[in-house]
């Protein structure tokens, strides 16, 4: 995945907008409302940095073997451990190796260090200049929350949204 800026004046073309259905814990592409007069059913492009964001959060990014515990089976694409291009990360996060962890003390830090690991290529492809991830757990109803916030060039709020880790999007702010 990558954000490229356009030059002013150019038509963009927009990769099309993921969203996240919590019911089903899967994203899926964003489509039109049939009522729209212009794209009827179609596929909509308006929010690349949610979309980006989405992908880097909730796509599970290959780890080395020895961080894998007795039993698991490594995901992510298997393309990350070959065919990276010098200065690229590997896509997605390792958030998915905390799925199956208790909520004891230090699972925040560990989630946000995660968070903050795949949200970085956003800030190497200028896409934000600053992230700022906080876990919050709440250990009785099983729950550890993502707030997540991308910040422009002139210190400006891009974006900011919470998500659940273990993949339910929280539609509160």
């Amino acid at each position: 995945m990558r954000i490229v800026p356009l030059e002013s004046g150019r038509e963009p073309l927009l990769s099309p907008d993921i969203v996240w259905d919590a019911e089903r814990g899967v994203g899926d592409l964003a489509v039109s409302p049939l009522s729209d007069p212009v794209n009827p059913g179609g596929l909509t492009a308006e929010n690349a940095i949610q979309t980006a964001v989405i992908i880097c959060l909730m796509t599970d990014r290959r780890v080395e073997p020895e961080e894998l515990r007795d039993g698991e089976v490594n995901k992510g694409w298997p393309g990350d451990s070959f065919d990276l291009e010098p200065g690229e990360t590997a896509l997605g996060s390792r958030l998915w190796q905390l799925r199956r962890r208790a909520l004891d003390d230090g699972i925040e830090r560990e989630a946000e260090a995660y968070a903050r690991e795949a949200l970085a290529t956003l800030i190497d492809q200028g896409v934000c200049v600053r992230t700022d991830v906080t876990a919050s757990a709440d250990p009785a109803r099983n729950y550890l929350a993502l707030e997540v916030a991308l910040y422009g060039r002139q210190g400006a709020s891009i974006f900011q949204q919470r998500f659940a880790v273990l993949w339910d999007q929280v539609d509160r702010r």
